[in-house]
């Protein structure tokens, strides 16, 4: 009789299966609960509660520059609001020569000394003044290139002029055309009662948007945060030092966006800030200019306003818009509309036009006492 076989239960497997197994278990457990890291700017930061502005998980590493630029972003942005006894409004005059309007913006700040400051950068030629509450406020200027770098810059140079002011909280930019469109205390109390900045931003996909962005932005500013918007901003304290303390982003602005940089025309003052404020604080801004300007034309340049053209209709018109309208410059042509949201609530989008030319003062003065009664 042959020797008796060992029995063998069926339910038994060889041990290296199921160490196999095991490991594998292991792994893909590991995977789920400890995905692997990607060094995002909050990890670089070391900061506790992540600035919301910064770029989720990033695949790439930040340069020494990136990092340092996040730091003082992040640190700029989370200072605490200061306001002092008797905060300011600065109206910032961006200007060729003389203003053609001095009057009736002296009718428009007299009453309310001590509640605003003015600056003035003239271009091409010293501006003289009629206006007491104009005299002596010239900055030192130098001279400015339509759709060039040197546009950004002068902008730059009034808001370093403002910011010694520490009364000064919200800084207006304005050229030579505007006038305003309410009486001060309207403009004044709409400014200040809200924490966010006007600055026009909107995603264009045309060639007159993302169509003029260049590679050479990459990596700090990459295609898909490119943004376009009218230059004629309004800014909060907190947003002007931002503007001042930035050279990461300005640098390459300063370099590829040129007009006929790369067979295409590129307009710093018309990108800079839209896409800078996207990327650092998109909800700081309210993504509208409180500058009312005519493109309906379609052309070039928007529709200036000659005395024949100015009455009270229009400026009714203007005052009563509530909602802003942005096409892009694609085929496609397509319109986007939002409501002029003011801490929540749906208001008059705008404070201030343009372009009215220098024969329209009479006009403006006579209708001014009228069309600014809220």
């Amino acid at each position: 009789m042959p020797p008796a076989l060992r029995y063998r239960s069926p339910s038994r497997r060889p041990l290296w299966i199921i160490i196999l197994v095991t490991l594998i278990c292991v792994a893909l457990i590991g995977a789920y609960v400890y995905p692997p890291r990607q060094y995002s700017a909050c990890y670089f930061l070391s900061s506790e509660v992540c600035s919301p502005w910064l770029p989720p998980a990033p695949a790439r590493v930040y340069t020494d520059d990136e990092i340092a630029a996040h730091v003082v972003i992040r640190d700029i942005l989370s200072i605490p609001s200061f306001q002092p006894k008797n905060p300011k409004v600065a109206f910032m005059f961006l200007t060729p020569g003389s203003l053609p309007f001095e009057r009736l913006w002296e009718k428009f700040f007299l009453g309310h000394e001590g509640r605003f400051t003015i600056y003035v950068h003239a271009s091409k030629e010293k501006s003289v003044h009629i206006s007491s509450l104009f005299i002596g406020r010239n900055i030192r200027s130098e001279k400015v290139a339509w759709g060039k770098i040197s546009m950004v810059e002068a902008e730059k140079r009034l808001l370093a002029n403002a910011l010694q002011d520490a009364d000064n909280q919200h800084f207006v930019l304005l050229s030579e055309s505007c006038v305003p469109l309410h009486n001060f205390d309207y403009i004044y109390n709409y400014l200040m009662g809200t924490n966010i900045s006007f600055i026009d931003c909107f995603e264009d996909p045309g060639p007159h948007g993302t169509g003029r962005y260049s590679e050479h932005m990459l990596p700090e500013i990459e295609k898909k945060d490119w943004r376009k918007g009218a230059q004629w901003f309004s800014v909060k304290r907190q947003h002007a030092v931002l503007i001042l303390a930035d050279s990461l982003y300005y640098s390459k602005f300063k370099l590829y966006c040129k007009p006929g940089k790369e067979g295409h025309n590129c307009y710093a003052d018309e990108h800079y800030l839209p896409s800078f404020f996207h990327m650092v604080d998109p909800t700081g801004i309210a993504n509208w200019s409180v500058t009312h300007v005519d493109w309906s034309e379609g052309k070039w340049h928007p529709k200036a306003y000659r005395a024949v053209d100015v009455n009270f209709e229009l400026l009714k018109n203007i005052t009563s818009i509530d909602e802003i309208v942005h096409v892009t410059s694609n085929l496609k042509k397509q319109v986007h509309r939002r409501p002029c949201l003011w801490n929540g609530m749906k208001r008059p989008c705008y404070l201030f036009a343009r372009k009215f030319y220098p024969e329209a003062i009479d006009n403006l003065m006579n209708l001014f006492s009228n069309f600014t009664v809220i």
